[in-house]
């Protein structure tokens, strides 16, 4: 599951006009929401007599319209998360979960926060949803936005985890990597069956599978018995994480993922 920033429209109501389209080449097929800031939001594509894309963007853009002093130059926020080609196909209710967790993450919009930012999700392809935020919260304040692909990485991870999807993260460092030739001897030196690297690989992968969210997470790795560095960002959210098992370094010790 790959998180990544895309391309933004000068505009509101241009990206809209982009994500409910046919697209460049007619390869949008129904286009349609599957989340939002607002769970009874009517679709445009398949309710426009209560909601057109007109009065979606005005809804989206109200936000930076009210906001006192300086407003933001680029006001859209816009990013898409796609599957591997060899996953299944994932249900619009998957994909809504998936959509929350993504601007939880990011800081945008807070599992709860009934002030933050507004934002839609929009899938027109099996594989892939686009996310489109206005960086504005709906109390004047402006959103803190900073480190918000990588965290959005880390909650692509569980998901990949929990639904047995490929790992399509550059930053995925739980993924398998082969064991160098120093690690492989040390292991077989104390006799055990697999290095430490991959030790910790198979404890955070099945931690993963079995978590109901961040915390939960890396509750179940201390449980586990790994050391945990958590890595948050100004307003507490998690941005990253680091673990090491008991006793190692980061420099030529036990290897820390």
């Amino acid at each position: 599951m790959m998180p990544k920033k895309a391309e933004t429209g000068s505009t509101t109501i241009d990206l809209l006009d982009y994500l409910f389209g046919p697209g460049e080449r007619d390869e949008h097929v129904d286009p349609h929401l599957v989340a939002g800031w607002d769970p009874d939001l009517p679709c445009p594509a398949r309710t426009p007599a209560r909601m057109t894309l007109a009065d979606l963007a005005l809804l989206l853009d109200a936000p930076v319209e009210a906001l006192r002093g300086l407003k933001p130059i680029e006001h859209v926020w816009h990013i898409s998360v796609r599957n591997h080609a060899d996953d299944r196909l994932l249900s619009d209710a998957e994909w809504s979960e998936v959509a929350a967790a993504m601007v939880h993450a990011a800081g945008i919009a807070a599992r709860g926060d009934e002030q933050a930012c507004r934002w839609i999700a929009v899938r027109h392809a099996p594989d892939h949803i686009h996310i489109l935020a206005s960086l504005a919260r709906q109390d004047g304040r402006h959103p803190h936005i900073r480190g918000d692909i990588p965290a959005m990485h880390t909650a692509a991870r569980v998901f990949e985890a929990r639904w047995g999807l490929t790992p399509m993260s550059p930053l995925d460092r739980t993924a398998r990597r082969r064991p160098v030739t120093g690690e492989a001897e040390k292991a077989a030196r104390r006799g055990l069956a697999e290095t430490a690297r991959e030790s910790l690989q198979r404890t955070v992968r099945q931690a993963a599978a079995l978590a109901r969210g961040d915390t939960d997470f890396l509750d179940r790795l201390r449980d586990a018995g790994l050391r945990v560095r958590e890595r948050r960002d100004d307003d507490g959210a998690l941005g990253g994480y680091s673990v090491a098992l008991p006793g190692g370094r980061a420099d030529g010790g036990t290897p820390r993922q």
